[in-house]
């Protein structure tokens, strides 16, 4: 048996050999599987972060939170912790307005001199007399700082910090002296406060020092495991700050220790801590500072401190994605999603990298929630998120474009009930702007010009070159309008009629006849932040711009329509028709452009970042590729000619134009230009996402959000048009939840630019009219045929253009399409393919 055994010995060893081998081939299979499972997992879970390996090194590093009343920037230091604090309603001054009451007069006589093509003369007289009398308006200010000290952390391995844009939260984790530390981050907002948690893989080791800071501190108090700061608002240009706020931070610990004076909280030997920070302010609204700022500040920190961190987290969690997940968007995945968000900025533009612009989208879309929620402030020039006592153009509302495309993507990317904050705003601008139309320009109703802010200062802001531009009151009712256009809300429409009628009442009175063709024309006015050259100089105060003749064109029709919905006012609105009938025609220049100026004064070397005069491509919708070819070939003419790179919200704009224009590869290039490491004298992306003008400015991002919504589907020209604008990197996709007007939810799908999936979800009823670069088969839909019978698809007739000079082919080449129509149900859906 010995020497059978010894015999077989070396064959059962080699088949022992055999199985291991086997075995190990079966494990390393099971393992790739695995490990390609949690690849693509982890690949899931970097879709919606912006991460890096190293901490912020300056604000335009730092990271966003937000609940649309405070607002936090995380810089995520080692040693040092600093989450930067603001608050909605911490401005500069008190409750003002600056109306020039001696404007009138002047007013007449730069009408006098425009009418007289004295552009010079015009434009002196409105230097010396039409600038801002007592302010240009108040500055949105920082709250403070919330500081954490972490003594003795210096040996750091494995560093990590992330904004979890799916979640709303924030976190840093990172190795030293063998103990891993992870902190998190987020705002709550239905308890409004910030939270910060401190925990570590071992027990015992949280240890730090909390405190506030803020240059507008008036008193620091400590007392039972928390410190108060008390403050106040700066003075501005003669007006007395007089926002007060408190600012209350509190921690809870589960072990160790934790002791509070003065100087700060100091924790030590914890297992964990957490962080809670409330703010509150005396604001009311506009004209009233009776609030309890103390008692609103404690009131917040009590009703959240009854809660554990993970309890406000989850409930966070899901008040949040109640918005974030209306829309998905996929354009696919690569590897480059493996890299730190700055690294794919600096490569964007010449890699394959579309997830990234998936990234940005939804990060536009993140920031408007964060920044923007019904009760809140509007969403300013930086959102919410302000590092400095004057930030950047005092951060205020700047109404002659940035404000408004804050707010464009809200309604299509579901987000509608966001713009309750900008609704706000106007309906107060419709109040504090009666007089200055009164005291100003002898007018009825209201008015605003270029700039406005917390107060709703309705005066002149700036010089004249920039600040004498009396239209932004049309631009904001255009809001009001497609709100009830996507939602059909008539309670809304209702509500709001009287502040569009308000708007329109001023123009009836202010509309002046130019002398060339009995046009009516606003005067004196400018193209936003745009001059012509007469002689060697430039000037800019006009009359009959482009972009006036549109805005109020647009707003006469809005209330035209909206008249009729509500079965009033109709001797207001036969008015209204009369005198739209004399408002000035676009036209087409001598280089085959659309006019800027009501005369032919274009350049075609002008490259300003403002193209005013191209509101009616977009966000109007007065230029259409099917009814005015003329027009949409003048308008990409004019683009063309104005150049790609700009600043960052111009750059923003564009894509939005061109998308329009139904180019979704120029369109995808602007978005590459956009997202891009900062150029001096040009736009582009900061290292967390934000948009640069520069400086920071956040129009940009919420712009470009708008752009992406825009090359995949357009509603605004009668029909629904899906796929309008797609580029060639985008070969697969889908997205599910876009709106359109008239109440309709699309999901849909792509391959090769053919549809593969369509679903139709509508809210409202009434007939869905598709356009379409495909023949669909369903017996569902019918070839189109007329006008669109839904009352929300109702098209805005502009008047033929006056061609001066046709130096350039106005030839328009459209890709070919087909038009459906589907009867539909209020509440029912409907799949196509």
């Amino acid at each position: 048996m010995q020497t059978g055994t010894g015999l077989y010995t070396p064959v059962i060893t080699k088949l022992i050999k055999l199985k291991k081998t086997f075995l190990a081939i079966i494990a390393g299979l099971f393992c790739a599987v695995a490990w390609g499972q949690n690849s693509q997992s982890a690949l899931r879970d970097l879709r919606y972060r912006l991460w890096y390996t190293r901490p912020a090194t300056n604000w335009n590093e730092a990271l966003p939170i937000g609940n649309g009343f405070i607002g936090g920037m995380v810089f995520g230091g080692v040693q040092q912790e600093r989450i930067q604090l603001n608050e909605s309603t911490i401005w500069g001054g008190a409750p003002n307005n600056n109306i020039d009451s001696a404007a009138k007069p002047h007013i007449e006589e730069v009408r006098v001199l425009l009418a007289q093509k004295k552009y010079l003369e015009a434009q002196a007289a409105a230097n010396k007399y039409l600038g801002p009398k007592g302010n240009s308006g108040m500055p949105y200010q920082l709250a403070g700082n919330l500081y954490i000290n972490f003594p003795g952390q210096t040996d750091v391995s494995n560093y990590y910090r992330d904004l979890d844009i799916e979640h709303a939260t924030a976190t840093v984790r990172y190795s030293s002296g063998g103990v891993q530390y992870k902190r998190e981050y987020f705002t709550s907002f239905k308890e409004h406060v910030l939270l910060v948690r401190l925990s570590a893989d071992k027990p015992g080791m949280i240890n730090c020092k909390v405190r506030l800071q803020s240059p507008l501190v008036q008193e620091l108090t400590a007392a039972n495991q928390e410190i108060v700061l008390s403050g106040k608002s700066s003075d501005h240009e003669n007006q007395k700050g007089q926002v007060r706020f408190n600012m209350i931070a509190r921690a809870k610990n589960h072990g160790g220790t934790i002791q509070t004076d003065t100087s700060g909280m100091t924790i030590a030997h914890a297992d964990t801590a957490t962080i809670y920070l409330s703010i509150g302010t005396n604001f009311i609204n506009y004209h009233d500072l009776s609030g309890n700022a103390p008692g609103r500040a404690r009131n917040d920190m009590q009703a959240a401190c009854t809660k554990s961190f993970n309890t406000l987290r989850q409930s966070n969690i899901r008040f949040y994605q109640s918005y974030f997940n209306r829309i998905k968007l996929d354009l696919g995945m690569t590897n480059a999603i493996k890299l730190p968000t700055d690294v794919r900025i600096q490569n964007f533009a010449g890699n394959n990298d579309a997830q990234l612009a998936e990234l940005y989208f939804q990060f536009g879309r993140y920031l408007l929630i964060c920044s923007s929620q019904p009760g809140s402030q509007p969403a300013n020039l930086q959102g919410i998120w302000n590092g400095e006592l004057k930030g950047p153009w005092d951060s205020k509302y700047t109404v002659n474009i940035n404000t408004e495309m804050n707010y464009w993507p809200a309604e299509a990317t579901q987000l509608s009930e966001l713009g309750t904050p900008l609704f706000n705003l106007v309906k107060d601008v419709s109040v504090t702007g009666k007089a200055t139309a009164r005291q100003m320009y002898g007018a009825r109703g209201w008015m605003l010009h270029h700039n406005t802010d917390i107060w709703r200062i309705t005066g002149i802001v700036d010089g004249a070159f920039w600040g004498l531009w009396p239209t932004a009151n049309a631009w904001l009712c255009q809001h009001l309008w497609e709100h009830y256009l996507f939602t059909g809300d008539k309670k809304f429409l209702k509500q709001y009629y009287p502040v569009m009628r308000g708007a329109a009442a001023y123009f009836v009175d202010v509309l002046q006849k130019e002398p060339d063709h009995g046009w009516l024309v606003v005067s004196p006015s400018v193209s936003p932040e745009h001059e012509y050259i007469t002689g060697s100089h430039e000037v800019s105060v006009a009359a009959g711009t482009t972009m006036d003749n549109q805005l109020v064109y647009g707003l006469f029709t809005d209330v035209i329509y909206a008249a009729a919905d509500l079965n009033t006012d109709k001797t207001f609105a036969d008015s209204l028709k009369a005198l739209r009938e004399k408002l000035p025609p676009m036209q087409v220049g001598r280089y085959g452009q659309l006019q800027e100026w009501l005369d032919d004064l274009d350049r075609p070397t002008d490259n300003h970042r403002h193209v005013s005069h191209l509101y009616g491509l977009f966000p109007g919708n007065q230029i259409s590729p099917f009814i005015h070819p003329e027009l949409f070939a003048a308008a990409k003419n004019s683009l063309v000619y104005r150049g790609d790179v700009s600043t960052g919200w111009s750059m923003a704009w564009k894509i939005n134009l061109w998308a329009r224009l139904l180019d979704g590869n120029h369109a995808y290039k602007l978005i590459k230009d956009q997202i891009k490491p900062v150029m001096t004298r040009s736009g582009g992306t900061y290292p967390n996402l934000f948009d640069a003008h520069p400086p920071f400015q956040i129009d940009g991002n919420f712009g470009c959000t708008s752009g992406i919504t825009e090359m995949l589907m357009q509603s605004h020209d009668a029909a629904i048009y899906l796929l309008p604008a797609m580029p060639d990197d985008w070969d697969k996709g889908s997205v599910n939840g876009l709106m359109a007007r008239g109440g309709f939810k699309i999901d849909l799908a792509w391959s090769g630019r053919h549809l593969t999936k369509l679903v139709i979800h509508s809210a409202l009823g009434g007939n869905c009219r598709l356009r379409v670069n495909e023949l669909l088969n369903n017996r569902m839909l019918k070839k189109a045929n007329g006008v669109n019978s839904n009352g929300f698809y109702r098209i805005t007739d502009i008047a033929q253009p006056i061609i001066k000079k046709n130096d350039k082919d106005l030839n328009v080449k459209l890709p070919k399409s087909y038009l459906y129509d589907l009867p539909t149900l209020a509440g029912k859906t409907y799949r196509i393919i």
